[in-house]
């Protein structure tokens, strides 16, 4: 349910007009005499997430998260994570404006750029495959980091899952 509805009704001189008519909250008024901050999207992604659930099932939540991890591991042995710990479907590589830009040319976002939330991090990307990820695009993403003719290593460990990828 939003935070407000809006109605339509007639003003005191019958011409058309909106009104709020009904407020769950206090959206309305100056934040510092708020006594709530209870956000509408927090219940819309509950009940996102109810409703992602009961689609998919038990079952098909395991499949769906075996993809996502299959399918970043996928991307992952292209690009050379940054760091070697495990991870799901969200890693860090170190990349370019430049990849970004060649990437969006071919209707392809890159990866979330993270210098200007770590410093330390200017050189590299937060980067994320899931079920919605094609392998074609994987593919060009990892043309794009990757000299004409040459072949990426795998981060180490990830060999038996390459081999074991259906996508």
């Amino acid at each position: 349910m939003p935070g407000r509805l809006v109605g339509e009704t007639k003003d005191s001189r019958g011409a058309r007009a909106f009104c709020l008519t009904l407020a769950t909250r206090e959206q309305h008024i100056r934040r510092e005499k708020a006594t709530s901050n209870i956000c509408t999207n927090q219940a819309l992604i509950a009940l996102m997430a109810t409703v992602f659930m009961t689609v998919y099932g038990k079952q098909g939540l395991r499949e769906l998260a075996e993809q996502n991890l299959a399918k970043a591991h996928y991307l992952a042995s292209k690009l050379k994570p940054r760091f070697s710990g495990p991870f799901f479907n969200e890693f860090v590589a170190e990349t370019s404006e430049e990849i970004n830009k060649a990437l969006l040319k071919k209707k392809i976002i890159g990866g979330l750029p993270l210098g200007a939330f770590y410093p330390e991090l200017s050189d590299s990307a937060l980067w994320c495959a899931t079920e919605m990820s094609r392998r074609e695009h994987m593919d060009t993403v990892g043309d794009a980091f990757q000299p004409v003719g040459q072949v990426p290593d795998l981060p180490s460990g990830r060999a038996e899952l390459r081999s074991e990828l259906a996508l």
